[in-house]
């Protein structure tokens, strides 16, 4: 069913060249009311995690300072936006971080898997030399996560989960990797992917299953504003700067951006004129 949602854009054109700086003529941020068709559009959470609390995981919590912004989504925007799509026929697809075993006993990963069959060969890796082993190094301890986070890094992953708000219901499709994502939708003739789930600027960019490697294979990647967080720095945590900056690439080069409570509304209003109509 075709439905209408207002949707926001952003207009990257014209540059002014009568200004000081051209780009400050660009047109910002606009709204349209935009069609979307719910049968071959899937709403995707990536990568959300049960990352345990500060108590249990401190040195984790201290290098992902998102977790806290993470379980507020999982808590309270993503538990109503998920049952509108699960109610109104937006299919539901979960990507997840394939450590440990945690996701291979859900019937809609073990689908993905089956859907795929044999995997194409990981990429080929370059070899590594001391010069590079060590400037890893480096960065892992100096730069990121920092050499006394590891140990409870690595006891977090662990014990990774996905939160129970958000667990995956009956079939669900649960994918490990692009190529199960993948699968996943040509299955459902999905060709439009709306992510939620965190971090927009890295995994919901760059990981197995995310933006880059969808719009590779021609699929049109949206984002729910509202249901994202981002990987935030210093100067930029106070204002969320990064997810910002975020929500224009996504505009830019990925798709479009969706506010929570127009797609929630605009799935409602399509189910009660279909209720108005049965009544008829």
């Amino acid at each position: 069913m075709i439905i209408t949602v207002p949707t926001n854009y952003y207009k990257q054109f014209d540059a002014d060249f009568t200004l000081d700086v051209p780009g400050e003529g660009f047109g910002g941020w606009h709204k349209a009311n935009l069609e979307l068709n719910t049968e071959r559009t899937a709403l995707v959470v990536l990568h959300a995690w049960d990352a345990g609390t500060h108590h249990q995981f401190p040195g984790w919590h201290r290098a992902v300072e998102y977790f806290p912004r993470a379980d507020e989504i999982c808590s309270n925007v993503l538990p109503g936006l998920l049952n509108a799509c699960r109610n109104n026929g937006i299919a539901v697809l979960h990507v997840i971080e394939p450590v440990g075993s945690y996701y291979q006993s859900y019937p809609g990963h073990q689908r993905a898997v089956e859907l795929v069959g044999t995997e194409s060969p990981p990429l080929e890796q370059i070899e590594k030399d001391v010069t590079l082993l060590n400037l890893e190094k480096f960065k892992r301890e100096e730069a990121f996560p920092g050499k006394h986070n590891l140990e409870d890094i690595e006891r977090g992953f662990g014990r990774l989960d996905i939160p129970m708000a958000v667990k995956p219901i009956g079939n669900e499709g649960v994918a490990a990797t692009s190529e199960q994502l993948f699968a996943l939708c040509k299955e459902k003739g999905i060709n439009h992917l709306i992510y939620t789930g965190f971090a927009l600027n890295a995994c919901i960019f760059q990981n197995p299953g995310g933006m880059i490697d969808m719009r590779r294979r021609g699929i049109f990647c949206s984002v729910v504003s509202q249901a994202v967080t981002a990987v935030e720095n210093k100067e930029t945590a106070s204002r969320q700067l990064a997810k910002e900056l975020s929500l224009w690439q996504t505009s830019l080069f990925f798709g479009l951006v969706y506010d929570a409570d127009d797609l929630v509304h605009a799935l409602q209003n399509k189910r009660a004129r279909s209720l108005d109509r049965m009544m008829r």
